[in-house]
């Protein structure tokens, strides 16, 4: 069962700006744990800590056919884009 609730749009908090995270410590590793089951509960490849009400910068990735190789992604940057 997840641990977390999934905001859904149109929830208006989806539309909040996350803040960076400025110190990786006991909170942040339980956070990552908790979207971790969250996302796999909910069949999913990826979660953003926004969409779990959560405002700041951290996401949670795992693409593999095994669900067992989990990335996280902390204050992310997008440094080039094309169209």
């Amino acid at each position: 069962m997840a641990k977390l609730t999934i905001l859904r749009y149109p929830d208006p908090r989806l539309h909040t700006v996350a803040k960076p995270v400025t110190q990786v410590d006991e909170r942040i590793r339980q956070l990552v744990d908790d979207m971790l089951e969250t996302m796999y509960a909910a069949d999913g490849v990826g979660l953003a800590a926004t969409q779990v009400d959560v405002h700041e910068r951290l996401i949670v990735i795992d693409t593999s056919d095994s669900r067992d190789d989990p990335h996280v992604l902390i204050n992310p940057e997008l440094v080039a884009k094309s169209a």
